[in-house]
């Protein structure tokens, strides 16, 4: 049976902290599907250009899907044949929210497993939260995010 997990998020934009649970990912599960929620936290980019990012951000690493999607997580890993989710931890307000949002799923589909993979101390700190700030204000992303995204957003106007 393949091991096959889904990674949930707005990805408004995808950091290098995404890629790096992406990389990890692939070392625990033959395969990965990304899933792009269609309603992003701020709106910064609409979905069609975040999955086009992080399509392009994953180019060549492996088994990797990436998808938008809309609705239930729990409805989502069956229509994706998945068996898990994956995600990033940076902080313990992240570890609270996580907690939280896998109680209510396991009352909905006890069958899904959660995977929490901490993140690497010199990416914690990035969030798309705080890298639409730099968008915004003009700021380098080489260091935040992608080639690709750096690429696709240097200059725009947010």
């Amino acid at each position: 049976m393949e091991r096959h997990v889904l990674y949930p998020g707005s990805f408004d934009p995808v950091t290098l902290g995404h890629i790096d649970i992406i990389s990890r990912a692939l070392k625990l599960f033959d395969k990965v599907t990304v899933v792009v929620a269609h309603a992003g936290k701020a709106g910064l980019l609409d979905v069609d250009e975040r999955v086009d990012l992080f399509r392009a951000s994953v180019q060549g690493m492996g088994n990797i899907e990436v998808h938008p999607f809309s609705g239930l997580l729990v409805d989502e890993v069956a229509r994706q044949g998945a068996h898990a989710v994956i995600r990033g931890i940076r902080t313990s307000g992240d570890y609270e929210h996580e907690w939280s949002l896998a109680g209510v799923n396991a009352l909905l589909a006890s069958d899904i497993e959660y995977v929490y993979l901490l993140a690497r101390p010199s990416l914690a700190a990035v969030s798309s939260t705080l890298v639409r700030d730099v968008i915004r204000h003009g700021g380098p992303l080489g260091n935040l995010v992608p080639a690709p995204v750096a690429k696709a957003l240097a200059g725009r106007k947010f």
